[in-house]
């Protein structure tokens, strides 16, 4: 009698019967090498590990909408954008930074916020955070950045006395250091904080008129972060709390939702407004440049199937859409080159044809080639341009202005150089603006976490990191030396004269 059970089959298809037990030479005897069964399953099992993500390496992931639900079209001529009530499909996945894949994602940690919209115009990655600013703002920076909140070669463990080495011997870190040290640094799941694109971005209208633009998710479920006691207890009772939380929300049907809002800056103010706009340690003050309506992301799909959508999901700054472009945002100019770099490392060259990855409208071009090539690699047509025989044209009206910054191209500038070396102003201004728990919160985090230096140059550290602490705030400064139980008639000898 037919039923409509599948089969059991190979991959290549051939259907087969003993799953459970080798073929042996007899009941008790060796395993025979013709049993190809047991070959494919082993060999397969060995190599289903990819390798993780050097940084971001734990992270969850759902579909969702995004909903114009504002006109910025004076702004941009970017098609998601061109009408109100437009919803354009799109894939976001959130992630820690530092940890490994198997680590708690309730660690203090800045979270990732990065964003495939599946647009006409091809995918656009918006890849970010859940902080508006970074530690760093020059790319050749980033990898050092990032062995310092990795493992020490030595111990194989975390190491305090790496991270406020670092951040100790970069005053640019100090804004995003005290982010990281208040509550924010962890947050209850990912459904209850914000996203950022964090770089400043470019805007082109129809009138080829260049606009710089910051992005920013505001959650509609509202902030709600844990305590350092709190999240300490939830990396012990469960370590993937935000994971849960998040896939939970979903399959209940309790979709959660983000209003996306930007600053535009005209492009002309870049040249005199007293902050770099490029800077990626820099925020935009709102009361320049004040935040605009735009629309609303929804989560209402969980994947099903993690490792084919959130594990292989690829997200690169590069991936801009006509209306939406790059800025001299260093820190942005080094992420166009090294995420597309890391997918190729991680996924293959052809990432792009995994379907979590793939442009669901029309991709013309001459790419060929190379391992797991599975889009019927351009059949018989030319793989080459230009070329006689095809009807691929370059469309002329996608084209954008120039640039022009008036400055000399190729020199090595020192990314602290006057007028670009203020870093205690906004991390002060940050820390007044907090109430007296939030302030408490984050002088018990930064005391908790700088308590952990240790070693012969554990004074030498701790001293210059308290130095930017007092240039942000003589009270903050003050706070953290007595948490440290230092003598602070000591410490003040110590302190810079200026504070």
């Amino acid at each position: 009698m037919e039923t409509n059970k599948k089969k059991l089959t190979t991959a290549s298809g051939k259907p087969y019967v003993e799953n459970e037990n080798s073929m042996t030479a007899g009941p008790r005897g060796p395993i025979l090498l013709q049993d190809f069964i047991l070959h494919e399953k082993m060999a397969h099992f060995n190599r289903e590990r990819i390798p993780e993500r050097v940084v971001h390496a734990k992270g969850s992931g759902a579909y969702g909408t995004f909903t114009v639900t504002h006109d910025i079209s004076k702004y941009t001529r970017a098609k998601i954008f061109n009408t109100i009530g437009k919803q354009t499909k799109l894939f976001l996945r959130f992630s820690t930074v530092g940890g490994e894949k198997g680590s708690a994602d309730t660690e203090r940690d800045p979270r990732g916020f990065a964003i495939k919209f599946y647009t006409e115009d091809g995918n656009w990655d918006l890849v970010g955070n859940n902080t508006p600013v970074f530690f760093i703002k020059d790319p050749k920076k980033f990898g050092d950045f990032i062995h310092t909140q990795k493992r020490d070669p030595y111990t194989n463990c975390k190491s305090a006395t790496m991270v406020w080495d670092f951040w100790s011997l970069n005053p640019e870190s100090l804004h995003q250091v005290t982010i990281l040290m208040s509550d924010r640094g962890t947050p209850y799941g990912y459904r209850h904080m914000d996203g950022f694109g964090s770089h400043t971005f470019s805007f082109i209208n129809a009138g080829n008129e260049r606009f710089w633009v910051k992005f920013h998710f505001k959650t509609q479920q509202g902030i709600k972060n844990f305590t350092d006691a709190e999240a300490g207890e939830m990396r012990g009772k469960n370590p993937d709390f935000a994971q849960h939380d998040l896939l939970t929300a979903i399959d209940n049907g309790d979709f959660p939702k983000w209003t996306l809002k930007i600053q535009v800056m005209p492009e002309a103010d870049a040249k005199t407004y007293h902050i770099n706009p490029f800077d990626l340690t820099k925020v935009w003050p709102h009361a320049d440049y004040p935040l605009i309506d735009v629309g609303v992301l929804e989560l209402n799909e969980n994947p099903d199937n993690y490792f084919a959508h959130v594990e292989q999901a690829a997200f690169a700054p590069a991936h801009v859409i006509d209306g939406v472009g790059y800025s001299p945002d260093k820190m942005l100019q080094g992420r166009i080159l090294s995420y597309p770099d890391a997918h190729r490392y991680r996924l293959g060259g052809n990432y792009e044809q995994i379907p979590v990855n793939k442009c669901p409208y029309l991709v013309s071009n001459y790419q060929r080639d190379g391992q797991m090539t599975v889009n019927g690699n351009g059949g018989s047509s030319p793989n080459y341009f230009p070329n006689s025989f095809d009807d691929i044209e370059v469309d002329q009206s996608y084209k954008e202005p120039a640039w022009d910054f008036g400055s000399p191209v190729g020199d090595w500038y020192d990314r602290n150089a006057e007028g670009e070396n203020d870093h205690y102003t906004q991390p002060g201004d940050l820390y007044r603006l907090m109430d007296a728990q939030q302030k408490k919160d984050l002088i018990a985090n930064i005391v908790n976490s700088m308590s952990g230096i240790d070693g012969p140059k554990k004074d030498m550290i701790v001293n210059r990191q308290l130095c930017h602490w007092f240039r942000a705030d003589i009270n903050l400064g003050m706070a953290v030396a007595k948490g440290l139980e230092l003598d602070l008639a000591e410490t003040m000898k110590q302190m810079p004269q200026t504070v």
